[in-house]
């Protein structure tokens, strides 16, 4: 079975590791670590940043711990066999979030696209050789951002960022 700590490792380095960034026209305001303090005002983290105390070891824990919970265990990484395939709808469900990477994962193996992923579209994953898979997916995920991008030309700033982060994942 797929192992979280390196599929965190990399999603990780693609969000631009532990720093505190607010980025104009992103809508998620304020990130830390990725953690975008607009669509999660309530963890715990914010309130050791709002301190200054970014040097708190207790951060890191509660920023590991928030992607597991919250986009890991949702797409059921731990389910899934093969390493490449849960870090590539992992990393794409932090960017997208875990309904959209579970149905864009489900369209490419021919599953019903419901945004959760449960025993059928597991074992139409596991059955896939990986290459194959995260292939699709990155262009799978290449037409969602065009169309996020041609639905709204503002967001269109992100769209080399978000190509990048896909090609990464192809190396």
């Amino acid at each position: 079975m797929a192992d979280f700590n390196p599929a965190f490792d990399i999603m990780i380095r693609n969000e631009g590791g532990y720093q505190l960034t607010n980025v104009a026209g992103d809508r998620g305001g304020q990130t830390y670590a990725g953690i975008a303090r607009n669509m999660h005002p309530e963890w715990p983290g914010w309130r050791i940043i709002d301190r200054g105390d970014m040097g708190n070891l207790e951060l890191s824990q509660l920023v590991r711990d928030f992607y597991k919970a919250n986009y890991w265990d949702r797409v059921s990484g731990d389910g899934i066999s093969r390493q490449a395939i849960a870090e590539s709808i992992f990393d794409f469900a932090v960017n997208a979030g875990p309904a959209v990477a579970a149905k864009l994962a489900q369209l490419v193996v021919g599953a019903v696209p419901d945004g959760r992923i449960g025993p059928k579209t597991l074992d139409a994953l596991n059955a896939l050789e990986e290459g194959v898979f995260v292939l699709k997916y990155a262009i799978a995920k290449v037409a969602r951002y065009a169309e996020i991008c041609n639905k709204d030309r503002s967001q269109s700033k992100f769209l080399l960022g978000w190509i990048n982060r896909t090609m990464k994942g192809l190396a």
